[in-house]
């Protein structure tokens, strides 16, 4: 699934081209995603010009004047960007379902094999949508730091890898990320989440930010299908520590990296690094 990073990876590369654009027409292919693709959607968004674009947590806002169009990536979606003579160059798949084109003939394609993303209006403040409205901090800004990440971890017995994964205490830190953080830390994800200390805390914290930013430096990580708005795959995989590497040498003391299941999730990790 396209985490934080990807969906990061995503925003930066489609926002300034669409950005200050009028929608010319929209294309609707198949629109039975995970809720369905407002039949109305062209409808609503012809003639109407983009404000901007943002994320929040692994959904992204494009924000118009009447409202905002939500979109999620699903378990294996991407955005694509055509422009030019690219627009006419692929012409769409089986998975291509929606094609938004706009005033200065940029396409912007949404693909998505399995159809567990989304596609969705709402004319309305984004933070009063039912998606967004009980989501936590983002890990990236500094509301996100160890007084708040302490605080709401003390009084929790659960894994603190499973906290970390709950989008009510931060966004975005999906199974991956957590997994390489938890390692970058020195902390073992099955802990106790209200046995880390503040000190603990903030070397979590740390390592989060700092996990996050080099993953969307990377362009995100491709595991399976996920590529950026030009079709390129993201190469932080390369990088990983753990994850996905049970059985082989830690790269830190050479212990095999093992594997157990956390909230049924393959969980990674290096039991003489981590305590």
């Amino acid at each position: 699934m396209p985490e934080l990073p990807e969906v990061e990876t995503t925003l930066r590369g489609i926002a300034p081209h669409i950005t200050g654009q009028t929608v010319r027409n929209v294309t609707v292919r198949d629109g039975r995603l995970r809720w369905p693709v407002p039949e109305s959607l062209a409808e609503t968004l012809c003639g109407q010009e983009v404000q901007s674009c943002r994320r929040r947590a692994k959904y992204l806002l494009v924000e118009f004047k009447t409202g905002i169009l939500l979109i999620h990536l699903g378990m294996s979606g991407s955005l694509r960007i055509f422009t030019g003579q690219n627009t006419d160059a692929e012409p769409a798949g089986k998975h291509d379902h929606v094609d938004f084109l706009f005033s200065d003939g940029i396409l912007m394609r949404y693909y998505d094999p399995r159809k567990f993303g989304a596609v969705l209006w709402f004319a309305g403040a984004p933070e009063h949508h039912p998606l967004l409205q009980k989501l936590g901090v983002e890990p990236l800004e500094d509301g996100f730091d160890a007084a708040y990440l302490h605080g709401r971890l003390k009084t929790q017995k659960r894994a603190v890898k499973t906290a970390l994964m709950d989008n009510a205490v931060v966004v975005g830190v999906g199974n991956i990320y957590a997994n390489e953080s938890l390692f970058a830390a020195g902390i073992l994800p099955n802990r106790p989440a209200a046995s880390l200390s503040k000190k603990e805390c903030a070397e979590l914290v740390a390592e989060i930010k700092t996990v996050l930013m080099r993953a969307i430096e990377k362009g995100g990580s491709t595991l399976r299908d996920f590529v950026d708005s030009t079709g390129k795959s993201g190469y932080f995989q390369q990088e990983y520590n753990v994850y996905g590497r049970q059985g082989e040498p830690c790269r830190r003391c050479g212990c095999p990296i093992e594997k157990s299941t956390l909230g049924q999730r393959g969980t990674f990790y290096c039991r003489r690094c981590q305590k």
